[in-house]
């Protein structure tokens, strides 16, 4: 897909059906998991967590395009069974599953429940008892180390995320002993949104390392070894896409290695992520209702903000507010000129801020904005609510031909 036919998809769907909306590409989906599928020699499985967007038709579609789905609560669990994925496909991780939970996941026949604490473990051992199952579980593992370079990290500190590895050992002997728990492999997602590929490859050997050294000492044949990726993608004007064969070089002998060995013989090796997949695929699209100009200063009043798009804001895991990559829709006048704007949303509060001092030809009333990169962790993980705003449209794009399909699959 060129940018070119993205720009008129966008630029029609937003003079037909109205802005603020997200736009969701599928075949950039289908393209990253690809991209990820070459770059290993398809040694990769793919997970999908539905965190990143659990919109249900693009869970729906997705069905043919990864492997596995991870939820992380019965809400996603009903969603991923209500788009027509099988229970033994999905697995659910997240470190305050309340008994309720348990009790529908175990019910639904789920493939695996990650064990993030030894408290969660005797928790479902007695609810796989009631029922008078056996449950399927993966271990979840904290390493004492992780990388610089991730985004957010989920281990080597006090983390909610998973058992510590210097406690590792004791929790596995402890679960294997509970009567209703079946261990059938060992889970680690350490770190999120990482753009250097040395960073990820020396994560992805830390976890190698800890999967090996825990199966040899506790004789375990594991059916599913789970690489929680912490793949980046590009948000702001100075990044760059990840470099697949670069991590891959590095790691797939190592691989290659594990999986000569005996135990590792038949083990799947899954890779899990969201944001990679989801993320470059979408596009947020808000139109200015009003300009003025303060001290000095062009401000783009927009009909959508933080309200919609709280990591365009720079509220979602930032420190420092970067303008996301963003373009205008809106064809501009000829030899319109550029200049610096800052582009607000419409709520009543001074950090609905989509941009400072982004170069824009010629910004008016009117004029689309389309913010990059919006795929992943949008919509649902925004204050849609906040002053009572409707929500966004979304829209699926598929594209045949150079033909587009667009789709409504608004949820709200």
């Amino acid at each position: 897909m060129t940018d070119t036919i993205a720009q008129d998809v966008l630029q029609s769907l937003a003079e037909e059906n109205g802005t603020p909306c997200y736009v969701y590409f599928i075949d950039v989906v289908m393209r990253q998991a690809e991209l990820l599928r070459e770059a290993f020699g398809r040694r990769f499985k793919i997970s999908y967590a539905v965190k990143a967007n659990p919109n249900s038709a693009l869970i729906q579609r997705l069905r043919n395009t990864v492997d596995a789905l991870d939820v992380s609560s019965t809400g996603e669990l009903r969603r991923a069974l209500g788009a027509g994925w099988a229970p033994d496909r999905i697995s659910f991780t997240g470190p305050g599953k309340q008994a309720s939970e348990l009790i529908e996941a175990v019910g639904a026949g789920i493939g695996s429940i990650v064990i993030e604490s030894m408290a969660e473990a005797r928790a479902l051992d007695g609810v796989a008892a009631q029922a008078g199952t056996k449950q399927p579980i993966m271990v979840r593992i904290a390493p004492a180390a992780v990388p610089r370079g991730f985004g957010v990290r989920m281990a080597g500190r006090p983390s909610q995320f998973g058992i510590d590895e210097e406690q590792i050992d004791e929790a596995v002997d402890k679960i294997r002993s509970l009567e209703h728990l079946d261990l059938r492999g060992l889970h680690i997602f350490s770190g999120t949104q990482c753009l250097n590929e040395q960073s990820i490859a020396e994560n992805l050997e830390i976890f190698i390392g800890l999967f090996q050294r825990i199966s040899n000492d506790h004789d375990l044949s594991p059916q599913k070894l789970v690489f929680g990726s912490g793949f980046g993608i590009p948000y702001y004007e100075a990044d760059r896409s990840l470099g697949l064969r670069a991590i891959a070089g590095r790691i797939v002998p190592q691989l290659d290695r594990l999986k000569s060995q005996t135990r590792f013989g038949q083990t799947a090796l899954v890779l899990e992520l969201g944001r990679f997949l989801v993320g470059p695929a979408g596009v947020y699209l808000t139109r200015v209702i009003n300009m003025k100009r303060s001290r000095g200063v062009n401000i783009g009043v927009c009909d959508g903000g933080m309200n919609h798009h709280l990591a365009a804001c720079g509220h979602l895991g930032s420190v420092i507010h970067r303008n996301f990559q963003m373009f205008k829709v809106t064809p501009s006048v000829r030899d319109a000129e550029t200049a610096p704007y800052d582009l607000v949303g419409p709520l009543c509060t001074s950090i609905d801020t989509l941009a400072r001092n982004v170069a824009m030809p010629g910004l008016e009333v009117g004029d689309v904005i389309a913010i990059r990169s919006s795929g992943a962790y949008g919509l649902t993980a925004s204050p849609i609510h906040f002053i009572s705003h409707n929500p966004p449209k979304e829209y699926l794009v598929s594209l045949h031909d150079g033909q587009s399909r667009v789709e409504d699959i608004s949820e709200y």
